[in-house]
């Protein structure tokens, strides 16, 4: 009796007469002449939820426009993550000595000299002279190339990377403002506090955004929801009020919704797959010039690697079990308040 009213709820009446009395007469007992065999309406296997709809066309494009959202701004954490990770590794390991030019002072003895103590003091490794043509090379990103640097009082650099011991860089710095007074050192430790609070905020804003999506695509999916309820409004409640479960009912909406999840999931999450794909071989293609150079020191070479498309893949597929959660939420607070 059951399934002989589920079937002629789903196959489509055009009112609620034309879908309450063939139930009627199915709980009394008769059957019209013209009525088709139960088995023969059992076989159609009609959906509940219609399956394209304008409402469910337009569904899996907010959907997609989320997941496509939510994967970009993953992608851009993981990559400012990673270059983050790569700036601390680096410049930990490392301090600079820089030599300011003065008047009637040799600076190239200055620089020497400043070497001279780097090297024997305790834990350091290598020490490197930055040339005066490599120093101006390091402010090309900002003044741009074909300009006459010379008359500019450019400090020189010295770069030193630590050995196997740990650096006494209070001798070190001592050292240097006794015999080279124009001389500085930097252990990088002001950068290296910024980075790490630039790095946790980013991943803030990052949670941020994944929140903010989620919640958008929640209420969308709702609405959608509660859109489809509406147009099967007399299916549902005749199915119900003639005792078909309500997790079969909520099962065929949320079949429905799964399979919308999953198309703009997937459509959203290839998207932000291929952007980033691009913006890959982009960086790779034009990494000839400065500027070129200070973005991939920012977001590296844009390639995410394999965990960071696989974190996509499971956004994707995370917002289609979502969808399909709430939208089995919405329709049993509906069944139950027939009850």
């Amino acid at each position: 009796m059951v399934h002989a009213a589920w079937c002629w709820a789903i196959d489509g009446c055009i009112s609620m007469t034309e879908t309450v009395s063939p139930l009627l007469r199915l709980l009394r007992g008769g059957r019209d002449s013209s009525e088709q065999p139960v088995s023969a309406m059992l076989k159609r296997n009609m959906p509940l939820v219609p399956a394209d709809t304008i409402a469910g066309r337009a569904l899996v494009t907010v959907i997609a426009i989320m997941t496509f959202l939510a994967a970009l701004s993953a992608g851009a954490g993981i990559l400012v993550d990673q270059a983050s990770r790569g700036w601390t590794q680096s410049v930990a390991r490392e301090m600079t000595i820089q030599v300011k030019p003065i008047t009637g002072r040799d600076i190239e003895a200055d620089v020497r000299k400043a070497a001279e103590l780097a090297r024997a003091t305790p834990g350091v490794g290598e020490v490197r002279i930055f040339s005066k043509a490599e120093s101006e090379h390091l402010l090309e990103p900002w003044l741009g190339t074909g300009l006459d640097l010379g008359s500019l009082p450019i400090p020189r650099l010295i770069e030193i990377n630590f050995g196997a011991g740990a650096v006494d860089t209070t001798s070190l710095r001592k050292a240097l403002s006794e015999s080279v007074a124009n001389a500085t050192l930097d252990d990088h430790r002001l950068w290296l506090t910024r980075l790490s609070q630039m790095a946790r905020a980013t991943v803030g804003l990052v949670v941020l955004i994944l929140v903010l999506v989620l919640v958008a695509m929640g209420l969308a999916v709702t609405f959608a929801t509660r859109g489809a309820m509406a147009g099967n409004r007399e299916i549902v409640d005749v199915l119900h009020f003639v005792g078909a479960q309500d997790s079969f009912i909520a099962r065929e909406f949320q079949r429905h919704f799964l399979w919308l999840g999953l198309k703009g999931g997937l459509i959203g999450g290839g998207c932000a797959i291929a952007a980033f794909s691009l913006s890959g071989l982009l960086s790779r293609w034009f990494s000839t010039n400065a500027s070129a150079d200070q973005m991939q020191a920012l977001f590296g070479t844009f390639a995410l690697g394999v965990w960071g498309y696989l974190a996509i893949v499971i956004i994707a597929l995370g917002i289609a079990i979502l969808t399909a959660m709430i939208s089995r939420t919405i329709v049993f607070r509906h069944l139950r308040s027939l009850a």
